[in-house]
């Protein structure tokens, strides 16, 4: 064959692969997912818009039915929409094949339970108490006149060391230090130190010294055992009597180490006065712990998602009296929705927001999405995303999607938000089948690598517990 002919032939092929390639039904092949999570009673359309018949079979019509069929293998068109409408839980698979045989398209189709929570804005109390003794500092104690030393320094022990015991006594109370560290020196035996540090255990010796100052017995720590601040409720799951809060995790002020909780709970707070954020300084809720206030839940667990426990009753000042359904991460979309928050007193209030960007995420990781606020009564109030608002719920299309989490610096009317569905993974309320996303309790194993700007947390209006020297 002439090689001219060669290439005219080429590049026919080429175009017609490019103008095939930018075809409605083409982009929307593509676009269809492999994997697909419904949950149970749940109905979905596919748009294929193929003008072509096709043979679909599905291995599960008790869990899921196509265009409202419960045989296991039917012709459909694909230029009319495909029903999917789930049964029961379970997983079911659906394939297409064009002409009788030709494989088109295979997807798998988790169905999981049926969800509902009521979203909720009010802005809580927090105080937690953390699972052993935290070292928040090293100071030097006064042996001699012309000698200071630290022991604990000089014994290895570190800044966000959590001490779970000393000679075998169980510490969760600063109060209980002073007693046993008098004790050791008055005997002059060191003490046996028992510390987590990070997820490892260490054991130490560390022998106190005599101040000659203070005339007591030191180890040369600060430490603390409790924080206190103010954030706000992102849900409450009533079949389960959970439920979850802040977006992201308590960490201790000193040494940014994430606070393992002993106990805690969380109380009705009100909110005095908004410092608004500016360029470059977020603002801050201002509020504080009513008198007498009622115990909303306790706090059991504190996680990059927030903190997480049980509760009993709805809260009150719910914008929503009933259950609404959640999404999944997969289901947020850029564009219009509303956040729920508090910023005079115990009222929530809707405030509309902006999704302007969705980053995908197949496993758990912060940062999901961002944000724009842009109601005028919120930017006018509080000049945008304050501390004390993590965990204000995220609404879009009937649906609690997320959470806010983060304030850009540079411009507080924006930041970040989480996806719902890791903070219902953290509570306890498993959405996704073991197949797809692996067992619970792992999901925190992999964090989605993202250029993120600039940002600080919306974290709780700190009101920490003073630290105490030892």
């Amino acid at each position: 064959m002439n090689p001219n002919v060669k290439r005219l032939l080429g590049l026919m092929l080429v175009i017609i692969v490019c103008l095939c390639c930018t075809t409605a039904p083409f982009r929307t092949f593509a676009a269809l997912p492999s994997e697909l999570r419904l949950f149970e009673g749940e109905q979905k359309e596919l748009h294929l818009v193929m003008p072509v018949h096709a043979q679909a079979t599905v291995d599960r019509p008790d869990i899921l039915r196509v265009n409202g069929e419960n045989r296991p293998s039917f012709n459909l068109s694909l230029q009319q929409p495909i029903s999917l409408q789930s049964s029961q839980s379970g997983q079911a698979e659906l394939k297409l094949k064009l002409f009788g045989g030709i494989p088109l398209k295979t997807l798998k189709v988790n169905v999981v339970p049926n969800l509902r929570v009521i979203p909720g804005g009010q802005t809580i109390g927090v105080k937690v108490k953390s699972a052993g003794i935290l070292v928040v500092g090293h100071h030097l104690v006064q042996v001699s006149s012309d000698n200071k030393i630290s022991p604990g320094e000089a014994a290895g022990v570190r800044l966000g060391d959590l001490i779970m015991s000393m000679n075998g006594i169980r510490l969760n109370d600063v109060s209980k230090v002073a007693d046993v560290v008098r004790q050791a020196g008055e005997s002059k035996k060191p003490l046996e130190l028992v510390i987590r540090r990070g997820e490892a255990e260490v054991k130490t010796k560390l022998t106190p010294a005599y101040d000659t100052e203070d005339k007591t017995w030191r180890l040369g720590l600060y430490i603390r055992d409790s924080a206190a601040g103010v954030g706000t409720l992102t849900f409450y799951a009533p079949d389960q009597g959970v439920y979850g809060a802040l977006g992201h995790v308590i960490t201790d002020m000193d040494t940014q180490s994430p606070i393992v909780v002993g106990q805690g709970e969380i109380v009705q707070s009100n909110v005095t006065s908004i410092s608004k954020s500016q360029n470059g300084e977020p603002g801050e809720k201002r509020a504080h712990f009513l008198k007498e206030s009622r115990v909303l839940g306790n706090i059991e667990r504190n996680t990059p998602f927030g903190i997480f426990g049980k509760m009993t009753a709805t809260p009150d000042h719910s914008v929503f009296k009933e259950p609404i359904p959640v999404a999944f991460s997969e289901e947020v979309q850029e564009g219009p929705a509303e956040m729920l928050t508090v910023v005079n007193g115990q009222q929530v209030e809707r405030f509309k927001i902006e999704i302007a960007h969705v980053t995908k995420q197949s496993t758990p990781a912060t940062k999901g999405m961002v944000i724009r606020i842009t109601d005028p009564r919120l930017l006018q109030r509080t000049g945008g995303i304050v501390q004390g608002m993590s965990g204000s719920p995220i609404i879009q299309n009937g649906k609690l999607i997320g959470a806010v989490t983060h304030v850009f610096v540079n411009d507080p009317s924006s930041g970040y938000g989480c996806f719902i569905e890791w903070m219902l993974q953290d509570a306890g309320v498993v959405l996704s089948s073991p197949q797809t996303w692996g067992l619970q309790g792992k999901v925190h194993a992999q964090r989605a690598p993202s250029p993120f700007l600039p940002s600080k947390s919306t974290s709780m209006s700190n009101l920490y517990e003073s630290v105490r020297m030892v």
